[in-house]
């Protein structure tokens, strides 16, 4: 009953694998990309899948205990309030960690090296106007790919620019 709950490697070991992996899931993700997991590709389930899987037994190496399971557990939720309050306090390790908000459109103009540099189709871009209740191009003023993956649309004005005062 005491390897139930006693880890069978020590630690020490158990903490820094977990620390290690935590670490390397947390930049993969950063620099792989911005999308909100509701906007997850069948692909990118799939990828997210499969690495949760391989990274398992980096984690917990050869001991399969409750307690190390547990410890595991209580390390990574550590971790993540960790890296949450930091990047709260510091905005240089925001700047580092979380994504920089990138312009899709701007006056009407897709900007599609913007578009190309963030993996979005046209297809992306068009769901999200349509969300935003915008169905002409031309009525965008700007459209932005946020650090969450949502993209914010800001429609023009009624008159904006465009508009010359007196003409039909």
């Amino acid at each position: 009953m005491p390897s139930l709950w006693l880890p069978e490697i020590a630690l020490g070991e158990k903490i820094l694998r977990t620390v290690v992996i935590y670490v390397f899931i947390l930049l993969a993700f950063r620099f792989t990309g911005k999308r909100q997991v509701g906007q997850l590709t069948p692909f990118d389930l799939v990828v997210l899948l499969i690495i949760s899987n391989v990274v398992q037994n980096a984690v917990i190496g050869p001991d399969n205990s409750l307690g190390g399971g547990l410890l595991g557990a209580v390390v990574i939720l550590a971790l993540n309030w960790l890296v949450v309050e930091l990047t709260f306090r510091s905005k240089r390790l925001r700047r580092m960690l979380e994504a920089e908000p990138t312009l899709l459109v701007h006056n009407g103009r897709i900007l599609h090296d913007n578009l190309r540099r963030e993996r979005l189709t046209l297809d992306d871009l068009h769901v999200a106007l349509r969300r935003a209740g915008v169905a002409d191009l031309e009525r965008v003023h700007v459209a932005v790919l946020e650090e969450n993956g949502g993209i914010s649309v800001i429609p023009r004005a009624a008159g904006g620019p465009e508009h010359v005062p007196g003409a039909r």
